[in-house]
C-alpha cells in the first residue's frame, strides 16, 4: 500500500468515474483500475461497485473514505512543515473563493501576491460555500475566502466589509435619489441567486430587514445574470460593491444610508496549519488591496 494508491482512491471517490478519475490523476484509465484493484487486494475490502453504467462505494469504501483523506492531508501538512522551516512563502497553496467575490477581487489581489511571493504558487478554487467547507475540511484547500460567518471550526482572519448596492435602471428607479434608506426597499421584487450562494442568505436577509421580497419567478446562477436582467429593466437587486467596482455598464446604483447593510469576507484556514504565517501575509495583501477599491470614489454610481 502506497500514498500514490490512497489518492487514487480519494479522487475516484470523488468523481465516481474512472476515465475522469484516471485524467486526473495523470495516468491511464487500465492502469486506474489495476492500482484500486491492487488497493482493495490489498485491504481485503471491496471498495467500489461497478457496473457499465456508474461507479459507488461500496459501505466499506465509505468507512474509509475519511480515514484516507485524513491520512493523506496529515502527510500534505507534514510535507509542508519541512518546506516552510526553509521558506515559509515557497511551494504550493491551494486557495477557495466564493463565486461571487472571485472574479471582482482576484484579478487586483493576485499580481500582488505573486509579486511579494515569487517562490509561491497559488491553485484557485471558484465553489460554493459549501463545497469550500467540504474541501477545507477534507485537506483539499489550505484556505477559502468566504463571507461570515462560517460556522466551522476553521481559524479566520476578516479582511473587509462590503456594502451592497441597489442596482436598478432608469426605467426601474428615480435617477434623481443617490441614497437608499432600508425603508425604500419595502413592496419592493428583488431579484436573488439561486439557492446554494451565501449572497442569496445574505440579500434575503437585507429583504426581511427592509420589508422587501424575492421575486419568486426568477432566480440567478450568477451575478452577471442579475446585472444583464437589471439592466434590461425587469427588475432590481442587491450587489455588492467590488461586482460594481467603476459600473462601466452603466447601471443605477444607489448606496444605502449608515448603517448600511453590508457582508464580511474573512480568510478561513484549518488550525494547526504549517502555512498560517503565508496565509495571515497574504489577508493583509488581500485586505489592502480590497480596502483601496472599496473607496467611495472608486465606485461609479451612475
Amino acid at each position: 500500500m502506497n500514498l500514490r494508491d490512497l489518492h487514487y482512491f480519494v479522487v475516484l471517490a470523488e468523481v465516481m468515474h474512472f476515465g475522469e478519475a484516471a485524467k486526473r490523476c495523470h495516468i491511464s484509465q487500465p492502469t486506474l483500475s489495476m492500482q484500486i484493484k491492487k488497493l482493495e487486494d490489498e485491504l481485503g475490502l471491496l471498495l467500489f461497485e461497478r457496473n457499465n453504467k456508474q461507479v459507488m462505494l461500496t459501505e466499506g469504501g465509505r468507512a474509509i473514505l475519511g480515514r484516507v483523506q485524513r491520512i493523506l492531508t496529515q502527510v500534505a501538512e507534514m510535507k509542508d512543515v519541512a518546506r516552510q522551516a526553509s521558506d515559509p512563502f515557497s511551494g504550493e497553496l491551494h486557495l477557495g473563493v466564493i463565486p461571487t467575490l472571485a472574479p471582482y477581487l482576484l484579478p487586483h489581489v493576485m499580481p500582488a501576491i505573486q509579486s511579494a511571493f515569487p517562490k509561491l504558487r497559488v491553485w484557485l478554487v471558484e465553489e460554493k460555500t459549501h463545497r469550500l467547507i467540504e474541501k477545507l475540511t477534507s485537506g483539499q484547500l489550505d484556505a477559502a475566502l468566504m463571507a461570515t460567518p462560517v460556522n466551522e471550526d476553521f481559524a479566520s482572519q476578516v479582511l473587509f466589509d462590503e456594502p451592497f448596492y441597489f442596482a436598478s435602471t432608469n426605467r426601474t428607479e428615480n435617477k434623481q435619489k443617490t441614497e437608499m434608506q432600508l425603508s425604500d426597499l419595502v413592496n419592493q421584487q428583488v431579484m436573488l441567486l439561486e439557492e446554494g450562494h451565501c449572497l442569496r442568505e445574505q440579500a434575503i436577509a437585507v429583504c426581511k430587514l427592509a420589508k422587501a421580497e424575492g421575486r419568486a419567478d426568477f432566480t440567478a446562477t450568477s451575478l452577471e445574470t442579475l446585472r444583464f436582467m437589471v439592466e434590461t429593466g425587469m427588475g432590481v437587486t442587491l450587489l455588492p460593491a467590488l461586482a460594481v467596482y467603476e459600473n462601466k455598464r452603466g447601471l443605477q446604483l444607489r448606496s444605502f444610508a449608515k448603517p448600511a447593510p453590508t457582508r464580511t469576507i474573512a480568510l478561513h484556514w484549518r488550525p494547526g496549519t504549517a502555512k498560517r504565517d503565508c496565509l495571515q501575509a497574504i489577508a493583509k495583501i488581500i485586505t489592502s488591496t480590497a480596502n483601496q477599491l472599496l473607496k467611495k470614489d472608486t465606485v461609479n454610481l451612475s
